[in-house]
């Protein structure tokens, strides 16, 4: 699809992939672009620059995809929609019912409402978590569903009734399964993301990072700007009825990436080990980023070492600038 001239919905646009693909947008040459969030877990500072630009409007401040008739409203001469609205993993495996509301019957609003609306095209935020561990390395597109725990379920639901509507009703989609993102706008709330943020906290007060483990569970790390980017060469793209890997391709070990951590900050503290508890996690999970390569023209760009020395300072600036919140256009 052209994004020249085009309107564009970010639904969940105030959180961590969403406002960067806002940010993302804003290089494109569009007409608009709404952002559709409740701000439950989206922070309207995640947005304080993108609304500096005038084709940047949030939709109707404290919106829900459960609340059909604003999400429609919202739609209304919508070219394209990307959703990243969803219950986390941790608050999905404490409130399955409250992940079923939100994760399933929510997508199945964004969908309908984009049917209802003529949508032109929809790009849908799934997740590597569809894989759960291992079977083969690196996982492709085809890696059967291994998951274990409800989030994944939801997404796996995501994408079946994704199928669904495009046999049935015609609708242009894709969807990007996301491997472990991280970087700045990052919170507490993503389990996998939360590694990184406790390691850097346990840095910062002088201790040492702490391992949940033997250290060597791994994983594909993805910068939260090339998730941004991957989104935009999906919209872009002609494929449709299409999931994709968005990853690096490459293997870090948490051992590694605590090591990583302490060259970044200079810190000399060993390494701390400690047993591990989340029975619901993953162990080991790397992608196979070519069908993405190939069919959208993404490849990730931004080295560990990179992104997360981007992070390291992106942290040291939020501790030091004043508070600001964004207000709704």
């Amino acid at each position: 699809m052209k994004l020249e001239g085009s309107t564009l919905l970010v639904v969940g646009g105030a959180g961590l992939i969403g406002s960067h693909t806002v940010d993302q947008l804003i290089r494109e040459n569009t007409r608009e672009i709404r952002v559709y969030d409740n701000f439950v877990r989206g922070r309207a500072e995640n947005l304080r620059g993108a609304l500096t630009d005038p084709r940047v409007k949030i939709w109707d401040a404290g919106g829900d995809i459960l609340q059909t008739d604003i999400l429609e409203s919202a739609m209304d001469g919508v070219d394209g929609v990307f959703h990243f609205a969803a219950l986390w993993l941790l608050q999905c495996h404490e409130f399955p019912r409250s992940a079923f509301d939100v994760n399933i019957r929510g997508t199945f609003n964004v969908m309908e409402a984009c049917v209802k609306q003529g949508v032109k095209r929809l790009v849908y935020s799934s997740s590597a978590s569809v894989y759960g561990d291992a079977v083969k390395e690196p996982m492709d597109e085809g890696h059967p569903f291994n998951n274990k725990n409800f989030y994944g379920a939801t997404k796996i639901a995501g994408e079946a009734m994704l199928r669904a509507f495009h046999h049935r009703y015609g609708l242009d989609y894709v969807g990007l399964r996301y491997m472990n993102v991280y970087g700045p706008r990052q919170d507490y709330q993503g389990a996998d993301i939360a590694v990184i943020l406790k390691m850097r906290d346990a840095i910062d007060r002088g201790e040492a990072p702490t391992i949940l483990g033997d250290g060597s569970e791994a994983f594909d790390f993805v910068a939260v700007e090339d998730c941004a980017r991957a989104n935009v060469c999906a919209m872009k793209a002609t494929t449709t009825d299409r999931f994709y890997n968005v990853g690096t391709g490459k293997r870090t070990s948490l051992k590694e990436l605590a090591e990583l951590l302490q060259e970044l900050t200079a810190s000399d503290k060993p390494i701390r080990y400690a047993p591990r508890s989340q029975a619901t996690l993953v162990r080991n999970r790397i992608g196979d980023p070519r069908r993405a390569a190939q069919e959208l023209g993404f490849a990730a760009e931004i080295s560990l070492h990179e992104g997360l020395g981007r992070l390291v300072r992106a942290r040291l600036r939020r501790v030091a600038e004043p508070k600001q919140t964004a207000t709704a256009a």
